[in-house]
């Protein structure tokens, strides 16, 4: 087997630059004797769940206060916040549609090895590396790349909603390194302390990391082979169900339908059909039926893959995001239907050119990502009030064409 997207080099001056900036960035921090004692205190609950003193003081070397930042991150989610329009355009998009087919022909060798063993869709493997880390493409941010150690204490002692969270995953995290998996240095994450390509927090790396590549390392941090296995592994074991559909846009009837979930011969009974005009599979598979966008969005039967995506992520956008992009991936059209939106929608390029263009204002900061974020909207909602238009704040067709006028 071949050994494909392996990068040791690359990434470690990535992480050694963001160890840097991070210490920079403690280092400016002032401490606080109040965090620190929690420090000290925490240190005996870890030394009696099998920690080494010496793993312990190395690991919290350097951190002295939490970090505001991933604090400020924590009360903003999108798989709630979000428009529904955004959150979709932002995952499923034109960018991350060809990036994918990309790596399916990069990866062939290892997403066929891992379909065999884990009997998970690789269209859907593609769409999780996708959506967590941009095909890796944050490991190397530090914008969003932070201690994973300094995030789970931040939690654990600042956010009331998340305390327990926190203690346990950064108890999972020392064990990590404890256990030589990665070193501290480079045991890196997001604000909740989500790891490596696939983003998994320490205690479902604990659970379900795999080492498919046989170097002797589970290393979803610079492996893409371990990290997309990982993360079949965990949908395996979660009761993923080999070659079975996750769900299928579907029409429905105008009159009031019941909740619940019912077979598909029941659906179809009560006038849902598939939105393309295809019979379904199985008329005996149990379904359940999702309005994302409310009865004037798109419509969707959804099968146990769909909730065994939401393992991963407690969220119905979440796991409708997958399967979206996966079948995208995969090569099927755009939905019949699409999400409603107050305004005609860009495509990816489109909004990258209007980043560019509100960056040449000096009212973007932000990534050229081609995803319409907060910060793009507000940079928007700027530009629209010094032009002297309706403020709406929405990546439109209508707002390019008056950027590129300027």
């Amino acid at each position: 087997m071949p050994r494909l997207h392996r990068f040791p080099i690359l990434f470690y001056f990535l992480a050694l630059c963001l160890m840097l900036l991070s210490l920079a960035g403690q280092a400016a921090d002032k401490p606080d004797p109040a965090f620190e004692k929690w420090v000290q205190e925490f240190r005996k609950t870890a030394i009696k769940s099998g920690i080494s003193p010496q793993v312990y003081d190395q690991a919290f070397k350097g951190i002295t206060s939490p970090d505001q930042w991933v604090l400020d991150r924590a009360s903003y989610q999108p798989e709630f916040k979000a428009p529904v329009w955004q959150y979709f355009d932002n995952r499923v998009q034109k960018r991350a549609i060809e990036r994918g087919k990309l790596e399916k022909e990069k990866m062939k060798p290892w997403l066929d090895k891992i379909q065999k063993r884990f009997g998970v869709d690789p269209n859907i493997l593609l769409a999780i590396w996708s959506v967590e880390s941009s095909f890796g493409g944050i490991l190397g941010n530090e914008q969003v790349m932070r201690n994973v150690i300094r995030s789970l204490a931040t939690l654990a002692y600042a956010d009331p909603q998340r305390k327990k969270f926190g203690r346990q995953q950064l108890l999972a995290a020392l064990k990590i390194l404890q256990a030589g998996d990665v070193e501290g240095q480079y045991l890196l994450g997001s604000w909740a302390g989500a790891m490596g390509h696939t983003q998994f927090i320490p205690t479902s790396y604990q659970a379900y990391a795999v080492d498919i590549d046989g170097d002797g390392k589970r290393d979803i941090w610079n492996s893409v082979p371990d990290a997309l296995a990982t993360a079949a592994n965990l949908l395996s074991s979660n009761g993923w169900q080999r070659g079975k559909p996750w769900g299928y846009e579907v029409s429905i009837p105008a009159r009031k339908l019941p909740g619940g979930k019912l077979t598909v011969a029941e659906w179809e009974k009560l006038g849902v059909k598939r939105a393309n005009g295809e019979p379904f599979p199985s008329k005996k598979a149990i379904a359940e039926l999702k309005l994302p966008d409310g009865r004037n969005g798109p419509a969707f039967l959804v099968f146990k893959n769909f909730f065994v995506l939401k393992r991963y992520n407690n969220s119905d956008r979440y796991a409708t995001a997958i399967g979206l992009l996966a079948d995208r991936i995969g090569g099927a059209p755009p939905l019949v239907k699409d999400w409603n939106r107050p305004f005609t929608p860009l495509d990816s390029g489109q909004v990258e050119e209007l980043q560019k263009l509100l960056k040449q204002k000096g009212l973007y900061t932000g990534e050229v990502d081609g995803k319409a974020g907060p910060g793009t909207r507000k940079a928007i909602r700027t530009f629209e009030e010094r032009a002297g238009v309706e403020v709406k704040g929405f990546p439109s067709k209508e707002v390019l064409e008056l950027l590129q006028q300027q």
